[in-house]
């Protein structure tokens, strides 16, 4: 199956995190499991980052290396996946978290998220 992760999944999962749900970490260790990440989630870091808010110290050039050499598959944003944003529900309002549902939406890709207002969405979401 193809997962793709949603940022707070995505850096507990490369950190090591206790934060991880187990149900989350053992999708995530199948071996059979395709492991994606989306460029929104890297603009999301590095926006945060650039921010330099006290309570988040992650370097996107550094998590994207690391997801790549341990197997992770980046997932291109297309113009497809751009301009169904227009067509979700208002549920979440978050523009990084609107273009992975997006993404998921459009590839048929399991979006696992943390975030149980993303799962209210008509798109094949796992909330873990």
């Amino acid at each position: 199956m193809k997962l793709l992760l949603d940022t707070h999944v995505l850096l507990w999962a490369a950190g090591g995190s206790e934060k991880l749900p187990a149900a989350a970490r053992q999708l995530i260790g199948d071996p059979a499991n395709e492991l994606m990440f989306s460029p929104a989630s890297l603009w999301e870091v590095a926006f945060k980052s650039g921010l330099a808010r006290k309570d988040f110290h992650v370097d996107a050039r550094l998590l994207r290396r690391g997801l790549l050499d341990n197997g992770f598959v980046e997932l291109s944003i297309t113009s497809e996946h751009a301009v169904s944003i227009e067509s979700l529900p208002p549920i979440h309002k978050d523009p990084f978290d609107r273009l992975l549902i997006s993404q998921s939406m459009v590839e048929g890709i399991t979006l696992l998220t943390a975030d149980a207002l993303m799962a209210r969405y008509p798109a094949p979401v796992q909330c873990v």
